[in-house]
């Protein structure tokens, strides 16, 4: 009977997770262009080779790592220090924990769109803040440090709050007599942090530095409506801030190459896999964990 009950979501796995999976595996074996059928037919590991001279894909892969530092690791650093603060005993707990959530439930598309207006190059607000103190006006999207930073602000926007909230659910299991015997030993509230929240939320963190690893290497929304012409998926004009998933989709479905494309796909996937195995060491040797 339990096998029963376990078995459909193993079923929709197998037909949504799995077959997906190596089915493109095999495309990426193969060329598999959809405006010259009369190429395709077996490649062997030609996509992946040629994968390593490709200039755009580094490219690509340069970018995708960029806005993932700028946007991951503040991220959840913010967010961890956000949980604490809303841990501790405050006026309106509950109003500034259920706000938390709202970049959350904002339609990511609407909140794109609204820091668009935020980061015009001539009449945006975070150009207005700089120029208050005293910096030149930034054109966002004409180098690749400026459009990260702008990429990585939406993220951190829509991320902050809902990865504070999954802290704040593990901070609320710690046992109070923790805190006060450390208050009593003189520990003050960054120790506190550090000695005691994170190391007794650990898998918590993990779980977290797991999926933003999966969201910053697949970023794909932010980048593309950054772009004035979206539908070139050429993040810039020079691919200042072209990502891995940009590029696959332009691959794919713009030049029609779904057979490359689908090596490119593999590669993001094993590169997705290899980083976040070694963020969750990291993490886990940063936060005193021992295995």
């Amino acid at each position: 009977m339990p096998y029963v009950l376990i078995a459909p979501f193993f079923i929709l796995f197998a037909i949504f997770g799995l077959f997906p999976l190596i089915f493109n595996g095999v495309v990426a074996l193969r060329t598999w262009r959809l405006d010259d059928p009369a190429q395709d037919g077996w490649a062997g590991l030609a996509n992946f080779e040629r994968l390593l001279t490709d200039e755009d894909f580094g490219n690509a892969l340069y970018n995708t790592f960029g806005i993932f530092l700028l946007s991951t690791v503040p991220q959840l650093l913010l967010a961890l220090c956000v949980a604490f603060l809303l841990n501790r005993r405050l006026r309106g707990q509950t109003w500034f924990r259920v706000s938390m959530l709202l970049p959350y439930i904002t339609p990511l598309t609407a909140s794109t769109l609204v820091f668009l207006v935020v980061f015009g190059r001539d009449t945006g607000v975070a150009n207005w803040v700089l120029s208050v103190v005293g910096v030149d006006a930034i054109d966002w999207r004409a180098g690749k440090l400026q459009s990260w930073v702008a990429i990585a602000t939406m993220v951190n926007w829509k991320w902050i709050g809902y990865n504070a909230l999954l802290y704040l659910s593990a901070m609320q299991t710690i046992p109070r007599d923790i805190y006060e015997a450390s208050a009593l030993d003189g520990a003050t509230a960054w120790k506190q942090l550090w000695r005691i929240t994170v190391p007794m939320i650990l898998p918590v963190v993990i779980f977290t530095v797991v999926l933003s690893t999966i969201g910053g290497l697949q970023l794909f929304t932010e980048p593309m409506l950054l772009d004035s012409n979206p539908a070139s998926a050429s993040g810039g004009s020079n691919g200042e801030w072209q990502t891995i998933a940009q590029l696959i989709y332009k691959v794919g479905w713009k030049n029609l190459n779904l057979g490359y494309a689908a090596a490119m796909s593999w590669a993001l996937f094993l590169i997705i896999v290899v980083v976040a195995v070694v963020n969750t060491v990291l993490t886990n040797r940063l936060g005193g964990g021992k295995r």
